[in-house]
């Protein structure tokens, strides 16, 4: 009788969508969903193409993608009715630089594979630091009413009503009004010359991509637009912008961020649905300006509008460093930049040979005349201070400090070095914080360690302070002055220094020759409590020091100084520990986790992920359990889905995990530690 049952037919109901229509196909439970597609095909009396179509099961909200799978082990049955409908479809995609692009996502893969595809039609490298993330319709209220007193004042005379340029998703009038002027549709021409896994962009493909004119008629742009964005954004993304004013509001932005192991369609995002591409995970691999342009571009875009919006947070000093910087990308953007020549090939292919020979062996420590050494591991080694801070005030002693691989030992004289050491330090996942003042003479930094109390360590000049600032950085992300970063992380850190000397004899551009809109610049903070022309002439006074830096030098130096913000890549959650009554905030970065008070915002306690064991979801009580050594963490997530906390964590230890450049994502991995499938 069972075996009866199972070949008994039954009509099942398939809607499909590109025609609007519903058919009954005759099924059984051994019906193979690849038989279902070729007998719901085969009765079409209409010749098209429907290899981009699956099977979508809206009541499980599941795609019925394997063909050898019979309906049965499935567990279709007669109520079922399911959706015949293509795979890839269009969205609105909002880019870190705030311009609206029109591409054609798969619905149906996880959305780790959704961005994969998206970053190489856009030429950006190492797309599993980014993600998708749903725009909060209750942030964007706010931050429309925030704007709307700069809105009227800058855009007095638009002749659109404030309805139709805020709405977004209406796509006929976002086409036609002039805030659609980069609205490029990523799909109508050849995809970018992007052949290898890991995203490596063949500038030898010329490709050109259509947008929408203001007359809504099609017109062409580069594909070098995604390198150098608008000097204006839409009146739609300023307006859309939110400003958070507590720990909390900064919270509620990440309960957006989408499941990297679901796809769009099981996570109800329709077709032309809104949705914001963004850097989700701040521990980049890799940035290099020669194939970087347009991944460099965007993330000192996404750089610029956190510090603006002020959602991280920095002083004045460094607000009006950030904006001389931005003043710089600004006139670099604005004026031809010097290409070099390519009358002699060779000489591109011994750059080309000289940039692979730095990227194995590491940067060289020594003079340019002097032969680097293979066999030896890098060191530096000085007299510093160490400082202590005790209740009345600080004490500095010196000791003969020495840096190797990512070992830091202290010694009481050089005489000494060869014995052992008073103290040794292993700097490894550790955060450096920088404490100088250029014109005060003060060169310290802080090192805030995992097992021991945090240090303090005083520099002598300019040149001590950037050699081991630059070392110190590294050995917190886990490398050493072998790596080919090591020299670059000097000069950008001597470039942001010389932007606070004294200008002497430089000449600032005065006011008058360049206009500067403020609020283009700085934070609401500034705004409020400094005159317009007073922020004006400290912009341009802290200016002067940039005039040679080039356009993709700038926007390095910006993002290496966003990177060395105290609040650099925190992301913040609403959550209640378990045991404690009141809600916390706990803050995720690269390289720990935080509890921090919302009202004082001072860290109560802070975790490596060094010293971190295990961490799962308890989905019974929809708990987070992290296991660190001595100790285990249990909290409850209240302002987003757990699982958003689990995939930050485990994301960031699989950033850890990248060593080769050349190799692309380890997707099943990257499953395995967020706590999704592959």
């Amino acid at each position: 009788m069972s075996n009866l049952g199972k070949k008994s037919k039954w009509n099942l109901s398939v809607f499909i969508t590109n025609l609007s229509t519903e058919k009954s196909v005759e099924v059984n439970g051994e019906t193979h969903v690849g038989k279902l597609m070729l007998d719901l095909v085969e009765g079409l009396d209409i010749a098209a193409d429907w290899s981009d179509h699956g099977l979508w099961w809206p009541q499980k909200r599941q795609w019925l993608l394997k063909p050898r799978l019979t309906l049965d082990t499935i567990g279709v049955q007669g109520d079922a009715v399911l959706q015949f409908t293509p795979t890839h479809k269009k969205v609105r995609v909002q880019l870190p630089d705030l311009q609206y692009v029109e591409v054609s996502l798969d619905f149906s893969k996880p959305i780790f594979h959704a961005v994969q595809e998206l970053c190489a039609e856009l030429g950006i490298r190492h797309p599993e630091e980014l993600s998708l993330l749903k725009p909060y319709e209750g942030l964007r209220k706010e931050g429309r009413r925030s704007f709307r007193g700069k809105l009227k004042k800058r855009h007095s005379q638009s002749s659109l009503s404030s309805d139709d340029n805020l709405s977004t998703n209406s796509d006929d009038k976002t086409r036609g009004s002039k805030d659609s002027l980069t609205v490029p549709n990523y799909n109508s021409l050849p995809r970018h010359g992007y052949s290898s896994p890991n995203g490596t962009l063949n500038a030898s493909s010329p490709v050109g991509y259509s947008s929408f004119t203001s007359d809504g008629s099609c017109g062409t742009i580069e594909s070098t637009a995604l390198a150098s964005s608008p000097v204006s954004p839409s009146i739609e993304a300023i307006s859309a912008l939110f400003k958070p004013k507590t720990l909390q509001e900064k919270a509620v932005v990440n309960k957006g961020w989408m499941d990297s192991s679901r796809s769009l369609m099981a996570q109800e995002v329709a077709e032309f649905s809104t949705l914001l591409l963004r850097y989700k995970y701040y521990a980049f691999f890799d940035l290099n300006p020669k194939v970087d342009e347009v991944r460099i571009n965007q993330l000192y875009e996404q750089a610029k509008w956190s510090i603006l919006t002020e959602e991280v947070e920095c002083t004045e000093e460094e607000m009006l460093t950030f904006a001389a910087i931005q003043f710089q990308v600004k006139l670099t953007s604005t004026s031809p930049q010097s290409q070099a020549t390519s009358d002699d090939d060779n000489d591109d292919i011994d750059a080309a040979l000289n940039d692979l020979q730095a990227t194995l062996e590491g940067s060289s420590l020594t003079t340019p005349g002097q032969q680097k050494s293979l066999t030896s591991v890098p060191e530096i080694k000085d007299y510093l201070h160490l400082v202590k801070h005790k209740t009345f005030g600080s004490k500095k002693k010196k000791y003969w400090f020495v840096f190797k691989d990512t070992i830091l030992s202290l010694f009481k004289s050089q005489e000494e070095a060869f014995g052992q050491a008073v103290q040794k330090f292993n700097l490894r996942g550790c955060e450096i914080i920088p404490d100088v003042n250029v014109n005060k003479e003060k060169f310290n930094f802080k090192v805030k360690l995992q097992e021991s109390e945090d240090i303090e360590i005083c520099c002598s000049c300019e040149s001590q302070y950037s050699k081991w600032m630059a070392a110190c950085r590294l050995a917190s992300k886990g490398k050493t002055m072998a790596d080919s970063g090591y020299d670059a992380e000097v000069s950008g850190i001597q470039a942001f220094l010389s932007m606070q000397h004294d200008k002497g004899d430089a000449t600032p551009l005065s006011p008058g020759q360049i206009p500067i809109q403020p609020e283009d610049f700085v934070g609401p903070r500034m705004l409020k409590k400094y005159k317009a022309k007073q922020i004006a002439a400290r912009i341009l006074e802290a200016h002067s020091s940039l005039n040679k830096s080039s356009l993709v030098e700038s926007k390095m130096l910006y993002v290496r100084q966003w990177q060395a913000l105290p609040e650099f890549g925190l992301s913040h959650f609403v959550v209640r520990f378990r045991g404690s009554k009141k809600e916390e905030i706990l803050g995720i970065a690269f390289n720990r986790i935080m509890r921090i008070d919302p009202t004082s915002r001072e860290a109560l306690k802070t975790w490596r992920y060094s010293v971190m064991k295990a961490w799962n979801v308890n989905w019974e009580t929809r708990e987070m359990v992290v296991q660190c050594e001595g100790e285990t963490i249990t909290f409850a997530c209240t302002s987003a889905d757990i699982k958003v906390i689990h995939e930050f964590i485990g994301g960031y230890i699989f950033m850890s995990m990248r060593k080769d450049v050349n190799q692309p994502s380890n997707e099943e991995l990257f499953f395995k530690l967020t706590g999704g499938w592959v």
